[in-house]
């Protein structure tokens, strides 16, 4: 790989898809050339306790944690918790495993304490043996909303729309299953959020060589980082080459809503489309085998294509498919 050992590489990444690619990504990169931003739009407060979903599933991924049966929490749980919540009636819609809590209530603790969830995560991965930099992408709160649409419809008089009804993104995910009909997204703090200080920092970094987008939903976990204030701008700016691995494959997201988001937006569920959705940022995309046709007509819009295997089904694939896209970007030139 033609990385020398002054770059740096940013991930920047959502959950379960992301989480894959980090992966790849550290047993490729050593710490000091590897940094993972993460998406913590999806955070919420639930039982009095601050949850960061996404911020979890790198933790655990990255430390050998995950369960690989429902590519959620830890392996090995038990839930005690969640059989005692449901005996008193509590809400037991998002499921807490015992081990699993811990997290929440120490990240909790430490956010009342003054705590930045930045400081938190990391002191959580190198509790974890994680050597590898992971940063929520803002120690502001950012929380991504579903705009869905009623389930008998209602036209507003007033404004002669049909009505939608907004759903915090967990309710939307987990509690609703991402059965109501998806209308459009809003990021509630994101106009007063700071990027994370780490995070800029690293975006700044005048040996910065890589961007990877991984192959995350890039409505609901991709775009609360790229539109923290200046986040977008800076990519664009930035010297180092910005790439992006599709999360669809074959006309469906290869984990998650994002396909029926698109679907339900009346976009078509494509690689193109998640090419289209980037534009202006990316230097390159990545695209598995099955949408090899496809390539063509992104290579038309100006766009450089990387068709290879995509679907990580083990840890031999998460890093050949790391070393891939590195590569890719990496030998991307500014003529391209």
């Amino acid at each position: 790989m033609s990385l020398k050992p002054e770059q740096t590489v940013l991930a920047l990444s959502g959950g379960v898809g992301g989480a894959k690619l980090a992966l790849g990504l550290t047993r490729l990169l050593p710490p000091e050339q590897l940094s993972i931003v993460i998406n913590s739009g999806d955070d919420f407060d639930h039982l009095g306790l601050h949850i960061s979903p996404d911020i979890d599933t790198h933790l655990y991924a990255l430390s050998g944690r995950d369960n690989p049966q429902t590519g959620w929490g830890q392996r090995d749980e038990t839930w005690s918790f969640m059989e005692s919540i449901r005996e008193l009636k509590g809400e037991d819609w998002f499921q807490l495993g015992d081990r699993d809590l811990a997290l929440h209530v120490l990240r909790t603790q430490h956010l009342k304490q003054g705590r930045s969830l930045t400081e938190i995560t990391q002191s959580f991965a190198e509790a974890f043996g994680i050597e590898h930099t992971l940063i929520p992408m803002s120690d502001d709160p950012v929380r991504t909303i579903v705009k869905t649409k009623v389930k008998t419809p209602v036209t507003n008089t007033k404004t002669g729309m049909a009505e939608v009804e907004d759903l915090p993104f967990q309710r939307y995910f987990v509690e609703q299953r991402c059965q109501p009909e998806v209308a459009g997204f809003c990021f509630e703090g994101i106009e007063s959020a700071a990027a994370s200080p780490d995070f800029v920092k690293r975006l700044n970094d005048s040996n910065l060589a890589a961007v990877v987008i991984c192959p995350s939903n890039p409505y609901v976990s991709i775009d609360p980082i790229l539109l923290l204030p200046a986040v977008r701008q800076a990519l664009i700016n930035s010297p180092a080459k910005v790439i992006a691995v599709s999360p669809i494959v074959g006309g469906v997201a290869v984990k998650g809503p994002a396909a029926k988001m698109m679907a339900e937006l009346e976009i078509p569920a494509s690689p193109l489309s998640i090419a289209a959705h980037y534009h202006d940022l990316l230097d390159g995309l990545v695209i598995d085998q099955l949408d090899r046709s496809q390539g063509q007509a992104i290579r038309a819009t100006g766009l450089p294509v990387l068709v290879t295997d995509t679907m990580m089904v083990n840890l031999d694939i998460k890093q050949s498919l790391a070393e891939a896209a590195l590569e890719f970007a990496l030998n991307l030139n500014s003529d391209d």
